[in-house]
């Protein structure tokens, strides 16, 4: 399988992504859109990844490329692709859908639990993933729900942290695919987000325990398991 991802800054890629891909013997290509690299043929993948990024969905007065990324997201869903989008990702594959993308009452940042819906208990790809766990968040903006999408999971300051759409396309807004490296990066690089509020960690909370991020990945790698078998 070719599995190709966009990369938005330097300090977010695909994290524990990269490791399940290899052990699974799937091909990876990137696009990195902060280097203004075009993004491929459709016909050249079968997985398409959108990571994160500080940006936002209508920032494109100073990211002019998200115009054109917009596009291509929404010509791969058209094509069939199987498509993924974490944080950021999950929001630009709401607009291209046509849902509302907007400031979240609060900012998350930091280790909260999530809690999977209903819906989410009784569907192929989430199914088996823990009811309520803690995962890893780093977002201000929420979207509502695209036409067609079934609600998957919700936070206590965010309503919508999960949705599919036709088994083949998942928006999740928190981050399973962190690994401690690409927590320290993004501390590093957005530390002035860490500012004292309810939910917002400090960075020593954010990284004092090393089997958070061993959890999340292993639940990013059932849910990527299960995702493979659904798009076969």
């Amino acid at each position: 399988m070719n599995i190709h991802y966009l990369q938005h800054v330097p300090f977010e890629n695909l994290g524990s992504i990269a490791a399940w891909a290899h052990k699974r013997g799937h091909q990876v290509s990137a696009t990195h859109l902060y280097r203004d690299e075009p993004p491929p043929s459709l016909a050249s993948f079968d997985w398409l990844i959108v990571m994160g990024g500080p940006m936002g969905v209508h920032d494109e007065a100073e990211y002019p490329w998200l115009a054109a990324e917009k596009r291509f997201i929404e010509q791969a869903i058209a094509a069939g692709k199987t498509v993924l989008g974490v944080c950021l990702g999950s929001q630009l594959i709401a607009c291209v859908l046509g849902a509302r993308v907007y400031r979240n009452a609060e900012k998350e940042i930091g280790w909260f639990p999530i809690q999977l819906t209903e819906e989410a208990k009784s569907s192929t790809l989430f199914a088996d993933l823990p009811i309520t766990q803690e995962v890893f968040h780093w977002h201000g903006d929420t979207f509502d729900l695209p036409a067609g999408a079934i609600h998957m999971a919700r936070s206590a300051v965010c309503e919508n942290q999960a949705f599919v759409i036709d088994r083949r396309v998942v928006g999740l807004q928190f981050h399973l695919e962190t690994t401690r490296q690409s927590a320290q990066g993004l501390i590093e690089n957005c530390h002035n987000e860490l500012v004292p509020a309810r939910f917002i960690q400090t960075a020593e909370e954010m990284l004092a325990d090393e089997k958070r991020f061993t959890g999340i990945n292993r639940t990013m790698e059932q849910l990527l398991d299960r995702l493979a078998q659904s798009s076969r």
